[in-house]
């Protein structure tokens, strides 16, 4: 079986420009525990920072299959972020919470695969007189 590239950087860009269309403000849910993560540590909570990635509040966004990069404002500080597609944990509008949930992946960045499907169980009926 030929091995495919993880589908997480797709679906964030596709999210992401979902939510911008719909008028919404995407924002990015991050697991800030990889060193390739570089992000404000001070606004990191519980090992997660949550981060407005909306047109109007970063500059030079690029979202790309290796990296997320954009640069913003934290705390009226400029500051040059950059994120792998790995570390979304989700993407989402902050107006309606909609979008998407991502697991943890493992596997040098492929998604968890889903359980195999129960086997269909043989219908048990009863002869009522």
């Amino acid at each position: 079986m030929m091995s495919m590239t993880s589908s997480r950087p797709y679906l964030i860009r596709a999210i992401y420009e979902w939510i911008v269309e719909n008028g919404m403000t995407p924002h990015i849910l991050v697991s800030a525990q990889s060193t390739a993560v570089s992000v404000p540590t001070q606004f990191v909570e519980n090992g997660k920072i949550i981060l407005n990635v909306a047109p109007h509040a970063v500059q030079a966004l690029v979202m790309d299959n290796d990296m997320i990069h954009f640069s913003a404002r934290f705390g009226g500080k400029p500051m040059n972020v950059a994120v792998p597609p790995g570390s979304v944990l989700a993407i989402y509008a902050k107006e309606n919470g909609k979008g998407m949930v991502f697991g943890e992946e493992e596997d040098g960045g492929q998604p968890t695969e889903p359980a195999p499907p129960e086997k269909p169980r043989r219908p048990a009926l009863k002869v009522v007189k």
